[in-house]
């Protein structure tokens, strides 16, 4: 890292910025500050930094809050999935791809977060609150995804990440000491805005002890989940809307102009996530050497147009 103008304290050149052909590109820390990360491999561009800062926060936040090992799936500047480490059935197992696998919690983690709404993450960034372990390597191996972030990697784990895309994969070491200033700042066509860093505390004693339902009893499972929802859509392009369950969230419709749309987008999505286990779609034959992302894109297009109205309802 070179030193920047008196305005900064580090520069960090980019590949790109938000389109290839937005060249010179490059982050800077601000006065008094590092980054927040390390390139351990490849080289960035504007939108996988962006997918990387905001991923990062939410999965620790998750695991801060939740005491879980916690994963994200992120595609330009949203969360396309979202989890934290919640066993998996044989079915939903069978639905992502790993029924004959054994699955590390982390691991299971990024699972959750990447199987939920696999059309969205594909070629994502993906962020995992812990140390990446040898298990969870072997699973981000099989994906198409553009980089991770995490605190650390075993040295077999970082030696299979980087054989992905021929050497060139993103692959950031996120510090997990790192405090960002207060006050944060955006620059829009030569005006800069600064405002106080959201620190609102998403957890079960300051976002849900005023329940204003008759029933004031929150189920363990349903109060995990509902902070899980709560904290995905902190990191989301407003508006939003989430549906959680189990651990993840299984639907996220974000940044539409009508709050509407963001409930349509993200309850099409639930609803396909449901879909994608019923019997007639985990029935479908494959040959036996389909891979796996050919049999979820199948069973997907089979939900969306080849049930019939009344397997849709039962």
């Amino acid at each position: 890292m070179s030193s920047g103008s008196h305005n900064y304290l580090h520069q960090f050149d980019l590949k790109y910025g938000c389109n290839p052909h937005q060249k010179p590109a490059s982050i800077h820390s601000l006065k008094g500050q590092g980054l927040p990360f390390e390139v351990q491999n490849g080289k960035p561009g504007y939108i996988n930094i962006l997918d990387a800062l905001n991923a990062w926060q939410l999965v620790k936040e998750l695991d801060q809050v939740l005491d879980l090992p916690a994963a994200a799936s992120f595609k330009h500047v949203s969360p396309a999935g979202a989890a934290v480490s919640v066993p998996l059935d044989d079915e939903l197992a069978d639905v992502y791809g790993c029924k004959n696998l054994s699955l590390s919690p982390l691991a299971t983690a990024y699972v959750r977060a990447r199987g939920a709404d696999p059309l969205s993450s594909f070629g994502d960034f993906i962020a995992l609150s812990r140390k990446v372990d040898l298990s969870t390597a072997n699973i981000i191996r099989r994906t198409v995804s553009d980089g991770i972030i995490a605190p650390g990697y075993e040295s077999d784990a970082l030696n299979i990440i980087k054989e992905k895309k021929k050497g060139e994969y993103v692959i950031l070491k996120a510090d997990p000491e790192y405090t960002a200033p207060e006050i944060e700042y955006r620059e829009v066509n030569g005006v800069v805005f600064s405002q106080l860093r959201n620190t609102l505390k998403i957890n079960q004693n300051s976002l849900f002890e005023r329940i204003v339902t008759k029933n004031k009893e929150i189920p363990a499972k349903s109060l995990r989940d509902l902070i899980i929802a709560s904290i995905t859509l902190k990191y989301t392009q407003s508006n939003s809307v989430g549906y959680a369950i189990d651990g993840q969230m299984i639907g996220i419709g974000a940044g539409q102009q009508s709050r509407v749309d963001c409930t349509k987008l993200a309850g099409r999505k639930a609803e396909t996530w449901y879909l994608r286990q019923h019997p007639e779609v985990l029935k479908l034959p494959f040959l036996e050497n389909t891979a796996n992302l050919e049999r979820t894109n199948a069973r997907i297009l089979f939900v969306e147009g080849g049930m019939t109205d009344h397997e849709h309802q039962t």
